[in-house]
């Protein structure tokens, strides 16, 4: 609960909780042979969800990142890890497990922090994951190979070759068979409507494949893969995936544990200079590495260098694979101890490296200086025209419907989005959006923040929400910031951060279904819209008072629509100091809705509620007053 509230993996927190229960440590749980058992089989879900989401056709569109630059990785971190064991006096089995170990990094952590960036469409975040998809696919050779390299070394040729022999027999036979089996027993489980007996199904499917790839001399792991890439390629994959997720997270949970308990601290404390090496190869070594690869692969300076950021760490397969090393006798107890804590040390530094890249990458590469003046030069030129347009942040589905509803009523928007291919067509088709991060405070303001009348997050990404509020609110706090969610559970935390409205999509949703609900029920149609109004008006307080009815408005009723805008109280205001009832503003048929105070959520004021410096006052009214209501606030006239 801890490492989610401080927004890093649970996985580091199951693994610290480990250590310190463990027998080396407080010694609550001593490690035992049947935890480490039961632990496998989040090993054997994992491998599992891995090869539920094994895609050909994701694959293949990948395939120069991930068959290119990936294997490239794997290949070059082989080649140095193994290097390295050979000059330390270490086998080349060792080096070759090392290597394999080290070569990984956590899809888990990455996906998840590009993701909370907004950052897994830009070069970079492709970059990172296709080499994250060829590393989890290149686990699976290497579940194969590591066992057999504990063989004598004059029987490793010939158990290689037997192993290869095995595994061909084993997929042809299991991917044969299955995929004619498959498809056929999971509908006739789902034609009995018991989710209990789909659950079994499962179960048996997955252990029941993992058990005869052991028996085959192979990996509990690899059954377990093959058996997710056979429900994949049926109709019940997201069903399955859902069902075992449970179970997935919490043995998965019990394995970092156990890791963790495994872990001497004496061993560590007497092979520190091991691992600080280590902790070397898996940080700035591994990140020139993956640098100097992107650079070759035709990346820019700042791609390449943020690519290499994202994946300096180890990962969760990292254990894996060294817990079947370690299983088989191939890596010494105290470099397999520490090649575990230097990778616990490495992914415990990787938020924080991410978090930062952006400063080191403008240290680090000059033409990324040029590059970003250049971006920003563009979407200067582009918003130049602008003035009193409104900043769609994304342009997405949501944000293309809502730039035509805007462009149908003549309101001048400018879109920025990070997906370049989207850019270019709409940029084509004659679409005002540009390239560029709006969660970033110079493409804002080269977007035309200062001249804007609205800004509009039409994502629903909490996180990149929340840094684009704090800018506005920084740089002008007066500008209104209305925010798309997910669901209700962030409204309060975005209001607190200034956002005029949120608008919820599971709320529209809902209010969606209950109107043609009640039409298919027989109920008139202006009672459903006056119910529906009626739910909206108490719902989102920016639309409150404005329906007036159903019939057609005249454009001379438009003008006289009441409408919302912000005033913000600068030094020397003429209102800063009175209390809102001595203003007189209800004389002006002026509403005043809202007041948004630095640093404190937005406020419901009474008559006695006193006006300071830097409030901005949300006003509602027809234009001409709100015209008089805001040369009242800031000069005293009349």
């Amino acid at each position: 609960m801890i490492f989610r509230q401080i927004k890093l993996p649970p996985m580091l927190g199951y693994l610290l909780i480990g250590m310190a229960i463990g027998p080396h440590a407080l010694g609550v749980i001593p490690s035992s042979e049947e935890a480490s058992h039961l632990a496998e089989f989040g090993v054997v879900f994992l491998m599992f969800t891995l090869g539920l989401e094994f895609n050909l056709a994701k694959l293949s569109a990948m395939r120069h990142i991930v068959l290119g630059l990936g294997l490239a990785q794997v290949l070059s971190m082989l080649a140095l890890v193994g290097s390295a064991a050979l000059l330390l006096g270490l086998s080349w089995q060792v080096g070759l497990a090392l290597g394999a170990a080290m070569a990984m990094s956590s899809t888990a952590m990455v996906s998840k922090l590009l993701t909370d960036r907004n950052e897994l469409q830009t070069p970079h975040g492709q970059n990172a994951f296709g080499i994250l998809l060829f590393q989890d696919l290149a686990v699976v050779p290497f579940l194969i190979m590591i066992p057999v390299l504990g063989q004598p070394a004059e029987q490793l040729t010939s158990s290689l070759g037997f192993a290869a022999l095995k595994i061909i027999v084993v997929l042809t036979l299991l991917l044969w068979l299955g995929q004619k089996l498959m498809r056929p027993w999971f509908n006739l489980v789902a034609r009995q409507h018991s989710s209990e007996l789909f659950m079994l199904n499962i179960l048996l499917i997955t252990l029941g494949i993992a058990w005869l790839t052991e028996l085959a001399g192979l990996s509990l792991a690899l059954g377990a893969f093959l058996a997710g890439m056979l429900i994949a390629e049926t109709e019940y994959r997201y069903q399955v995936e859902d069902d075992i997720r449970p179970f997935r997270d919490l043995l998965l949970g019990l394995f970092f544990v156990i890791v963790g308990m495994n872990l001497n601290f004496a061993i560590l404390l007497d092979q520190w200079p091991l691992i600080c090496v280590l902790v070397l190869i898996l940080g700035p070594i591994k990140v020139m590495i993956i640098t100097a690869l992107a650079r070759l692969f035709g990346n820019s300076a700042g791609a390449a260098w943020r690519t290499g950021f994202a994946l300096g760490q180890g990962g969760e397969f990292a254990f894996v694979l060294l817990a079947l090393a370690a299983g088989e006798q191939i890596i010494p107890p105290a470099i397999n101890q520490s090649t575990v804590a230097a990778i616990i040390v490495s992914m415990l530094i990787t938020p924080f490296l991410i978090q930062h890249s952006d400063k080191l990458v403008l240290r680090l590469a000059s033409s990324e200086w040029m590059n970003l003046a250049t971006n920003l030069h563009q979407i200067a030129v582009r918003s130049m025209a602008n003035t009193g347009h409104v900043i769609l942040c994304g342009y997405g589905r949501s944000g293309q419907s809502l730039g035509r509803i805007l462009h149908s009523e003549h309101i001048n928007f400018f879109a920025l989005d990070l997906d370049p291919e989207k850019v270019r067509e709409a940029g084509a088709a004659g679409e005002s959006v540009v390239y560029g991060d709006a969660a970033k405070r110079e493409v804002l303001i080269a977007a035309g923040l200062m001249r804007a009348r609205a800004l509009i997050v039409t994502y629903a990404e909490t996180h990149s929400a929340m840094k684009i509020l704090e800018m506005v609110h920084q740089i002008r706090p007066e500008l209104p910031v209305i925010v798309r969610t997910q669901d209700d559970s962030d409204i309060d935390l975005l209001k607190n951060a200034g956002a005029a409205e949120v608008v919820a999509e599971i709320m529209e949703g809902s209010l969606m279904l209950a109107s043609h609900t009640m039409m298919l029920l027989g109920v008139p149609l202006n009672k459903v819209v006056r119910r529906i109004r009626e739910v909206r008006e108490a719902r989102y307080q920016l639309i409150r008072g404005f329906y007036r009815g159903t019939h057609e408005e005249s454009d001379e009723s438009d003008r006289q629509q009441p409408r919302l805008h912000s005033v913000q109280l600068t030094q020397n205001a003429h209102a800063i100091g009175y209390q809102i009832g001595e203003l007189g503003l209800n004389e002006l048929h002026i509403e005043v809705r809202s007041i948004r105070r630095k640093n404190q959520p937005s406020i419901q004021p009474d008559e006695q509620f006193q006006l300071q410096n830097g409030d901005v006052i949300v006003l509602l009214g027809v234009p001409e007053n709100l015209a008089a209501a805001e040369m009242l606030l800031l000069q005293g006239n009349r």
